[in-house]
């Protein structure tokens, strides 16, 4: 049997479907939390490999033209961009992995963090199920780019315009070299600019920040409640849907105070609920735009904000500096004024 390799893996899964792949020893997480440690879902790991693929630049059109929104969660975010296109090239190359006598353990991106908090370790001194993976922090170790200012992840190819996947395996695979802090983000702070209350600015001195080797990476302190809240459909700013099914609707995301999980509590029951047919609401549906958005991205979640600031401005920004390699004879993606609704869902001006 032929000696499995960096390049092979590298190779296959570029062969395959996948658009990046990376390579991290499990040394570079030894620092990692015990519920985010790939060694606790696999013991005897050796090495993490990422795989990632392009999110469609056009996939974004619409909603920056404020116009159609079905094709970002169709196919772009979670529907089969995250669903299928890039699931199945991380299956394939688990397979190859296996094909050489190395186990390979593919994780699902997108794993719920633990919802009970009366969850005991199955075994004596592990950790509760489930343990969930940052594939983001696995990325950055897999040398595949860094973490913007605004929490998206930034490839040299791409940008921020990727998901990814990551699988684990005990195959002793050569790591890829990290990419040196701040070349990619260059704290331009347009992602700030783009989002409307939830990226805080560098001077607000809000972010987090690791260590991988001798590398330290820093990115804002998002506020994950108004972020979700922006995205998911909570804001009227974000959504033209909302006052079409809730006239007289209004609702100041920057006065609430929510955390991740809270947003996610009130956006998801609004946009996913039903409700008696009426004369005045026939459809049965709580926002209409918002559910057939979840039906046509697969069931499962939704993009109502298109990702504003953390992606349409960033890459935006950084393919006008000339510093992602993907490049477009179009021209730069904001071409004309932005819209942004208020609080009513009402036009006003950026």
């Amino acid at each position: 049997m032929a000696k499995l390799t960096s390049e092979a893996v590298k190779e296959f899964a570029l062969s395959h479907g996948a658009d990046l792949c990376g390579v991290a020893n499990i040394e570079r997480f030894k620092d990692a939390p015990a519920d985010r440690n790939p060694m606790n879902i696999f013991p005897e790991a050796r090495s993490v490999v990422v795989l990632g693929r392009r999110i469609l630049r056009g996939g974004w059109r619409g909603i920056e033209e404020g116009t159609y929104w079905p094709s970002y969660t169709h196919f772009d975010y979670s529907g089969l961009l995250n669903t299928f296109f890039l699931p199945l090239p991380l299956y394939e190359t688990g397979c190859f992995i296996e094909d050489h006598g190395w186990e390979a353990v593919t994780t699902y991106a997108g794993c719920p963090e633990l919802q009970d908090p009366q969850e005991r370790p199955r075994r004596p001194g592990g950790v509760p199920p489930e343990v969930t993976l940052s594939t983001r922090i696995a990325a950055m170790a897999a040398g595949l780019g860094e973490i913007g200012w605004s929490k998206a992840f930034l490839s040299k190819k791409f940008g921020p315009r990727q998901r990814l996947w990551l699988l684990i395996t005990d195959a002793e695979l050569e790591p890829d070299p990290l990419v040196e802090p701040g070349s990619l983000c260059d704290k331009c702070m347009k992602c700030v600019e783009g989002c409307p209350g939830a990226i805080p600015h560098i001077r607000e001195g809000k972010y987090v920040e690791i260590k991988i080797e001798d590398k330290t990476y820093r990115w804002g302190d998002v506020d994950m409640g108004k972020c979700t809240l922006m995205y998911h459909g909570g804001d009227p700013r974000m959504s033209p849907f909302i006052p079409k099914s809730f006239p007289g609707y209004r609702f100041d995301v920057l006065e609430q105070d929510f955390t991740e999980e809270t947003a996610y509590k009130f956006c998801w029951p609004m946009s996913q609920g039903a409700w008696r047919r009426t004369y005045e609401h026939p459809s049965g549906h709580m926002i209409d735009g918002h559910y057939y958005l979840v039906k046509w991205g697969g069931g499962g979640s939704y993009g109502i904000g298109g990702s504003r600031g953390c992606m349409r401005s960033c890459f935006n920004h950084l393919e006008k500096k000339g510093a992602i390699e993907q490049t477009f004879h179009g021209g730069e993606f904001i071409k004309r004024p932005r819209w942004l609704l208020d609080e009513r869902g009402e036009m006003t001006e950026e």
